[in-house]
């Protein structure tokens, strides 16, 4: 079965990604009436195109994503918004549905669940990341909703859970850049992604972690890993 035509702004402030996410829905049937950069900007073309559905960044500058969402709402524009966003934290997805938003999706998603996505939101389902999945349960339950109980160190994606397994042997970043056959500066932004999740400030306090967790050989966890 054919599916409906389907006509769809963007607002996001990173030109590449934008511009990127415009080719690939086009490359899928889908109309992207405006691709656009600022949020004053798109309020106004939301008003004028009227599209079917309005995909939004969380984080921009000067006027953010909520506050778009919210004053796409005192507007009165009911096309359905959804955030499409890097930030998994609970309360940003908490907020968004609170402020209207029919959708909360991340941008590592593939582009053929995008689409599918973008369709069910349209036929009016409300939509998130499969990772969000409870906490939208929660929601729609008008329960209230607790910071999650997943540890920090489970947030981390295989390659950092690598790289942590490494620090915890010693390892410098050079060695480790040779041990995975990555340059030097990937690992140092590895490092710092690494610091930040776990929400501390040094290399020995990531290693220090790591080895209460587990850690060892490099390679993820004691008892199976990835």
């Amino acid at each position: 079965m054919k599916r409906p035509d389907l006509r769809v702004l963007i607002i996001d402030d990173h030109t590449l990604f934008r511009e990127g996410l415009q080719g690939l829905l086009e490359h899928r049937g889908i109309q992207v009436v405006a691709s656009i950069g600022d949020g004053v900007e798109g309020i106004q073309a939301a008003e004028r195109l009227q599209p079917d559905v309005v995909l939004l960044d969380m984080r921009m500058p000067d006027l953010d994503g909520l506050m778009v969402l919210r004053r796409l709402r005192q507007k009165r524009l009911k096309m359905p918004t959804v955030i499409l966003t890097t930030s998994s934290n609970e309360k940003d997805l908490v907020e968004a549905l609170r402020a209207g938003a029919q959708g909360y999706l991340l941008k590592d998603m593939e582009p053929d669940e995008l689409v599918v996505a973008l369709f069910d939101i349209v036929a009016g389902k409300t939509v998130v990341a499969p990772t969000l999945t409870p906490v939208l349960a929660k929601v729609v339950q008008g329960e209230t909703v607790e910071p999650p109980k997943t540890k920090p160190i489970e947030t981390l994606t295989p390659r950092e859970t690598e790289i942590l397994g490494l620090l915890a042997e010693g390892l410098s970043n050079k060695l480790i850049a040779r041990h995975l056959g990555i340059s030097d500066g990937t690992v140092k932004l590895h490092v710092k992604a690494i610091l930040r999740k776990l929400e501390v400030h040094s290399r020995v306090e990531a290693a220090v972690m790591a080895v209460e967790h587990g850690f060892r050989s490099g390679h993820g966890m004691s008892g199976g890993g990835e």
